[in-house]
Order: C-alpha cells, then structure tokens, then sequence
C-alpha cells in the first residue's frame, strides 16, 4: 500500500513533511518549550517532557532491531517504529502540553506537525503506514506521564480540585 502512495503528492511538500521529524527540526521546538516552562518554574513539567524526548532513540532503536522490518521501498530492514514520527510526537506534543496555559493553539499545531511528519514519511516511501502507528502509540505513552503532571499542576494553580461524583455513575 505504501508504495502506491508514493508520489500521491509532490515529492518536495512530502519530504517537506518527513522532515518535521528530523532530531535538528524538532527538538529546538521542545528545548524552547522547556526552557520557558523553566522560567515559569514547572520544573517537574519540564523535566518528563525532556526524559519522553530522551526516551525516543532509547526506545526505537531496539525496537528496530528487535522486529527488524524492512522499508516500503527497500529490502532493508530497522523500519519500525518510525523514529521521526516518534521524535515528531515527543517534542511537538511535549512543547504543546509545556506552553498549552499560554498558548491554547499549541496543540492542533503539534497534531498537525506530528500528522504532517507521518504522512510525508508515508507518501516518500520512507514507512509503512503501520510504523507511523506504532510510533505515535509509543508517543501516547511517552507523553502520558508529562499531560498527568502538566493537568495537575494546572489544577493546583487555579485553585480547583476536582470534583467527585456521588451516587450512580
């Protein structure tokens, strides 16, 4: 399947997209983040947002060599997961749940950089649609430990607790 979608669009906007993924590309989006979640002292925040990035080559590559899958478009394998899609994913949706208070478009512009990242993958026939899935799984559980702690510290500076129902649910 990936194959035929090669070419679906002009290769330079697909290239363009995988390119989103690039280590050089996406993780001066999340150290600014970071850096900004610093001086406004969430620190814990900031620290599992830096640890999920950290986390993606500590985990994709056995992960690569471990299912040792080949490429759309080649006999070589390491394919899966997608590491630009999962680098995509750290620092786009970490920088998003580190700046969300501020800046409230951060997320559909994450999703849309992550997305973008994946498809451009797909359509140059660098993955298969599936190693971009299993990535952003992988990104979902990288992620969930920093939206806990951002959610709660949100929840603790504005003075709301949350509510607990009574009776059935």
């Amino acid at each position: 399947m990936s194959g035929a979608l090669v070419g679906a669009v002009p290769a330079p906007l697909a290239e363009l997209g995988a390119d989103l993924g690039d280590m050089p590309v996406a993780v001066p989006v999340l150290v600014a983040a970071v850096v900004w979640a610093l001086r406004r002292g969430a620190r814990a925040a900031a620290g599992w947002a830096a640890l999920a990035m950290v986390l993606v080559p500590v985990l994709v590559v056995p992960l690569k060599l471990l299912v040792d899958r080949a490429g759309p478009l080649t006999d070589a394998t390491g394919y899966y997961p997608s590491g630009h899609t999962a680098t995509a994913m750290a620092a786009y949706g970490g920088a998003a749940l580190l700046v969300r208070e501020r800046w409230r478009w951060a997320a559909p512009v994450a999703v849309f950089l992550t997305a973008a990242t994946g498809a451009g993958l797909v359509l140059r026939g660098y993955h298969w649609p599936l190693d971009v899935a299993g990535s952003l799984c992988l990104g979902v559980l990288l992620l969930a430990p920093l939206w806990w702690v951002s959610s709660s510290g949100r929840r603790r500076s504005s003075g709301r607790t949350p509510r607990r129902r009574t009776g059935p649910s």
